[in-house]
């Protein structure tokens, strides 16, 4: 297959659009986040690079926590949103009904299927954005998007982000199941 090099270098495909949320100045803000993954499993981590300069950086200094919200394919004009609008200009408190697990400052969006608490473990300079790495401290699913006891990707229905297309996505078909297609 024949290769061209293109400009737009951090093209990992999918990328999920999450919602950040943090407790900024006794006010609870989200932002929308697709530079966001595993970090590990002991301690079960994520990571989320944030530019620099964002409000919702502030929250996560103030506080040492922060939340990651998965929001389903129906709440992408919300998503979009959150960002679009910085929380320096927008009030985006009331925009979500929110409840707190045990970290009482990574607030929870109730709509989202999955909601991750998150503790702060490292922050690192990566020039135009902080990359944040926080342990999942607990890991809540709605029941309805349960099968058989397990998160079910299908009805969870997560946005995905293209960002060279500038669109988001859903997830597309089962193609075949994993440690077994490969085997010969």
């Amino acid at each position: 297959m024949k290769k061209t090099t293109v400009d737009f270098k951090t093209l990992v495909l999918p990328m999920p659009a999450v919602l950040l949320g943090v407790i900024v100045e006794d006010k609870i803000n989200f932002m929308t986040a697709s530079w966001c993954g595993v970090a590990g499993q002991a301690p079960p981590s994520v990571s989320i690079a944030v530019r620099k300069g964002r409000h919702s950086m502030k929250g996560i200094e103030e506080h040492g926590t922060f939340s990651i919200n998965i929001a389903s394919t129906s709440l992408a004009k919300e998503v979009d949103y959150c960002g679009i609008y910085s929380g320096n200009l927008e009030d985006k408190s009331k925009l979500f009904e929110t409840f707190n697990g045990v970290l009482k400052t990574a607030p929870l969006i109730s709509l989202c299927p999955v909601n991750m608490e998150c503790r702060v473990l490292h922050t690192l300079d990566m020039g135009s954005h902080w990359l944040v790495v926080g342990e999942i401290v607990e890991t809540h699913v709605s029941e309805a998007c349960l099968t058989n006891g397990q998160p079910d990707p299908d009805k969870i229905d997560p946005i995905v982000w293209v960002p060279v297309a500038r669109c988001y996505r859903k997830l597309g078909p089962v193609i075949g199941k994993g440690y077994s297609i490969g085997k010969k």
